[in-house]
């Protein structure tokens, strides 16, 4: 059975939704939990010569970092405890890397509705390329 979890966080209202879903599975499964928050380059910040400053980059890493703190207590004022991390780069990636690094069982995340076919063409899902690549089997929460 699933003796380790990792809890690919983010902060949202449906990363949220995972996080409940996995205090419970960890709660029923005595299982360690792990959650993290993966820090991408903002986009929107590039300048011209691709150069971002050094205290946007800090601000978007306490941002981050304020969100695995945030998950950690959440876990934590349910009874559960949790170890937060933090990577950096593509979501799918880190994601793999942590979940093959720490030998996880399972990994719980949040899905995001999409509403249009062109929205899901252009932006992706973290949830359908991790299907792919993932070491262990996927939990993907939905919200109601």
């Amino acid at each position: 059975m699933h003796k380790k979890i990792l809890l690919a966080y983010d902060g949202t209202e449906e990363g949220r939704v995972a996080l409940l879903e996995c205090a419970d599975i960890a709660h029923l499964l005595h299982a360690e939990t792990h959650l993290l928050a993966v820090m991408r380059m903002p986009s929107g910040v590039f300048l011209a010569e691709g150069f971002v400053p050094d205290s946007v980059m800090e601000e978007e890493e306490q941002r981050v970092r304020n969100t695995i703190d945030d998950g950690v207590a959440l876990l934590c004022e349910g009874g559960y405890s949790a170890c937060g991390h933090l990577a950096y780069g593509e979501p799918v990636e880190e994601i793999c890397r942590m979940a093959t690094e720490l030998e996880v069982d399972l990994i719980v995340l949040g899905h995001r509705k999409q509403t249009s076919f062109a929205s899901r063409w252009w932006k992706g899902s973290v949830g359908i390329s991790l299907l792919e690549r993932a070491p262990c089997s996927i939990l993907v929460a939905v919200g109601r």
